[in-house]
């Protein structure tokens, strides 16, 4: 029988991947890889989730990366915008691909009527190598050419069909800008070869492990990963459910015993979207309060205590004073604890302002 992790163990490996246990001293680039990528729909959230993960980490660093095109934001893991490498985007999008294709397919593609497929992924590259466009710019020079089809559809396939990025200053820290997109190739200017699907259940392990099939697909969105597992060198354990879980033979797995400090996750960070059982972070009263949210486009940002969720985080701004609230969805042994790492989290996100904490109870919708 396959050895026995806890849910505490798990809870342990998992933030240990993810940098949570301590803050790394590592390039912002080694990090992004580290982790499998952050998600980034939002504009700037994600930069709280590098600020948790790297020890001294400044925004202006991974804002210039982004900016010189060593870090991008496109469509990869469940069709969902992730910041991750240049390296990984070129590696991970020919792969990932066809998770946007199932949805492109079911949704847009049975609007648009003959238009060849082949022919507008090649008409759209050019638009958008010839100048960023957002979609709505996007849909309405393709609607030029194929007059009477839908331009938004149009848009999206060709979202599927091309890997587009999103250009600054979409994402730049302190700015902002429309979400304008070009290709991968043009903005990057360099091949890599494509991720083989072992290789990317490795990338998931070491980012997320220990881990079951139905993970690591939840993770990526692709299927049919079982025959894939089933064929890597793989140790294996199981659940308190039984369930098989893999792992990397070298990977270390932090005693449960381990002390985990009070961390100030983000709206979307990847922790929490990444295992189709979420339970090794998410508690029952954390299920209970993030019930409504999962699966929009809206996410609290919620609170670690002890490695598990115990309530989330707002910040609120009136002249020179910055305030972050607590909000407790079950009360909060410790919290002087949260205090100190919310203060130091003011200190990140308004450096000039005066700071204060607001403890609430019950989660931050209510």
């Amino acid at each position: 029988m396959n050895p026995l992790l806890t849910s505490r163990a798990l809870n342990r490996a998992t933030l240990d991947r993810q940098l949570l246990l301590s803050r790394a001293e590592l390039p912002v680039t080694d990090v992004v890889e580290r982790v499998g990528g952050l998600q980034a729909q939002t504009p700037h959230t994600w930069y709280t989730g590098l600020w948790n993960r790297i020890e001294g980490f400044r925004a202006a660093e991974a804002s210039a990366l982004l900016e010189s095109r060593a870090l991008v934001r496109l469509a990869l893991q469940r069709s969902t915008i992730h910041l991750v490498t240049a390296r990984d985007c070129l590696a991970m999008r020919p792969l990932l691909q066809v998770v946007t294709e199932r949805m492109t397919r079911s949704t847009f593609v049975r609007k648009l009527g003959d238009v060849d497929l082949a022919e507008l992924a090649a008409y759209g590259r050019e638009l958008v190598e010839a100048e960023p466009m957002t979609f709505a710019a996007l849909g309405r020079a393709l609607a030029e050419r194929w007059p009477g089809e839908d331009p938004h559809a149009l848009s999206q396939v060709v979202r599927w069909l091309v890997p587009l990025v999103q250009v600054p200053p979409r994402g730049l820290w302190g700015r902002s800008g429309p979400i304008a997109h070009t290709s991968a190739e043009s903005w990057l200017g360099f091949e890599a070869p494509a991720m083989t699907p072992a290789e990317l259940v490795t990338r998931y392990l070491r980012a997320f492990g220990p881990a079951t099939v139905m993970d690591a697909q939840t993770w990526s969105g692709l299927t049919r990963l079982g025959e894939v597992v089933e064929s890597m060198d793989l140790v294996r354990f199981r659940d308190e459910r039984g369930r098989t879980l893999y792992d990397l033979p070298d990977a270390e797995r932090p005693s449960p015993e381990t002390p985990a400090p009070v961390r100030l996750m983000y709206d979307f960070d990847n922790l929490f979207l990444s295992h189709a059982d979420r339970s090794r972070v998410i508690t029952e009263a954390g299920f209970a309060a993030l019930g409504d949210f999962m699966g929009t486009n809206v996410m609290p940002r919620v609170i670690l205590v002890d490695g598990v969720t115990a309530g989330d985080w707002t910040v609120t701004r009136a002249g020179k004073v910055s305030t972050l609230g607590v909000h407790q969805w079950t009360p909060i042994k410790d919290l002087d604890a949260v205090a100190e790492e919310g203060l130091r989290l003011l200190e990140f996100l308004a450096p000039g302002d005066k700071h204060e904490i607001s403890v609430f109870d019950g989660p931050s919708k209510s």
